[in-house]
């Protein structure tokens, strides 16, 4: 399958990465933190306590069933991502935000407990009615969902099928560079594409003939942006590399300034 070998190209390419720069230690996991296998949530150890804010990420169901994977799609990046994004929301912002992941699935009891969703690689989702259906509920209830690292036109279909599931009345619509997101505290215009660590040894910014970056959303009947989709870009990479001096700084300050203000309205509207 293409969308298989993409995520194994991509994850050998990225241990070859780590060998040629001697960062040994991080080639299954962040830090000393493992990778979980196949489908086991991965175990997050306490953090110092409550938090204003945490980062919950989408655990969703994906294409590839039971199939041995090094790493599902929806873990992509984490927790390197998230741990990076949050020291930096918690230095550039006022909101106290938990210094550790959360891992939330829509069967969860306390799915509806956080205002903030970040779904990776929706290209390769493969939601449930029941699923999507909770999903939805989150969103009317108040909730926001941020989608990033999908490129081109096939995963773009993946994405939609599951989008019409959640939504079939609500369409996804360009989001545009006055809209109150991009300004909520800092002032933005969308535009340049954030690329994912392949650019190092691709030498391009775009992925499977994703070329141009775009940010689409979903609204519901207040005019409230429930759903943000970061199109043919990486911002978890950009966080993720943020201490990696070859990754270049530009797109790591915007892609913290992208997901401040993303965080901001959430918990705003």
């Amino acid at each position: 399958m293409r969308g298989i070998s993409r995520l194994k190209a991509l994850l050998a390419a990225f241990a070859l990465l780590l060998l040629t720069t001697g960062f040994l230690a991080a080639q299954r996991g962040y830090r000393g933190v493992e990778l979980p296998p196949q489908i086991r949530l991965p175990e997050v150890d306490e953090d110092s306590g409550p938090a204003e804010f945490s980062f919950a990420r989408l655990v969703y169901s994906d294409l590839y069933g039971d199939q041995d994977l090094p790493e599902r799609p929806w873990h992509i990046d984490s927790p390197a991502a998230e741990r990076h994004f949050l020291q930096g929301l918690n230095r550039l912002s006022n909101i106290d935000g938990s210094s550790k992941e959360r891992y939330v699935r829509p069967s969860d009891e306390d799915f509806f407990a956080y205002p903030w969703l970040y779904a990776v690689e929706p290209g390769h989702w493969n939601l449930t009615q029941v699923e999507a259906e909770r999903i939805r509920e989150f969103l009317l209830r108040g909730g926001f969902m941020m989608f990033d690292d999908f490129h081109g036109d096939r995963e773009w279909a993946y994405f939609m099928r599951g989008m019409r599931l959640i939504f079939p009345e609500r369409p996804v619509v360009d989001v545009t560079a006055d809209d109150e997101i991009f300004h909520v505290l800092y002032d933005l215009e969308p535009g340049e594409q954030i690329p994912g660590i392949q650019m190092l040894y691709t030498g391009r910014t775009y992925e499977n003939y994703g070329v141009n970056a775009e940010w689409k959303g979903v609204y519901d009947d207040e005019g409230r942006l429930m759903v943000l989709v970061g199109f043919n870009m990486d911002l978890g990479d950009a966080w993720e590399h943020a201490d990696w001096p070859e990754y270049p700084e530009r797109y790591t300050a915007m892609a913290y300034r992208m997901g401040i203000n993303y965080v901001l309205y959430a918990m705003t509207h």
